[in-house]
């Protein structure tokens, strides 16, 4: 087991890894839409949490020499499922075909009062 860190995403604020590899698999932890580079989330809405929090996982993958094209599973946490089309527009910026399989769910708050959080399963 691999503990995966770097400062181009937000640092865990809590007893929790950004990400842990395992053999041949990247394991993130969910990633809520900070802004490494100043600590707070950043402005807007859905999209741009989104946006944020899929920067996040894809600077923990490139840690590790992966992109986003290795993520085989996601779970999407969403504080309103009534966000989920432009959490999807966004979302389909950051994937191709094939796409990840996913789970996406309604939570009913988010840590930091977050709209969004993303975990992924990524294979080496």
């Amino acid at each position: 087991m691999k503990t995966i860190s770097t400062p181009k995403a937000p640092a865990a604020i809590g007893p929790y890894s950004q990400a842990i590899q395992v053999s041949n698999l990247v394991y993130t932890s969910g990633q809520i839409p900070i802004d490494p580079a100043t600590g707070v989330f950043v402005e807007g809405g859905i999209k741009e949490q989104t946006r944020q929090a899929l920067s996040n996982v894809k600077a923990i993958l490139q840690e590790v020499g992966l992109t986003m094209s290795h993520v085989v599973k996601t779970t999407v946490f969403m504080a309103d499922m009534g966000d989920f089309a432009d959490m999807n527009a966004v979302y389909a910026e950051f994937f191709s075909e094939p796409y990840p399989a996913r789970s996406a769910v309604a939570v009913k708050t988010l840590p930091k009062g977050a709209l969004v959080e993303i975990e992924v399963v990524a294979s080496c």
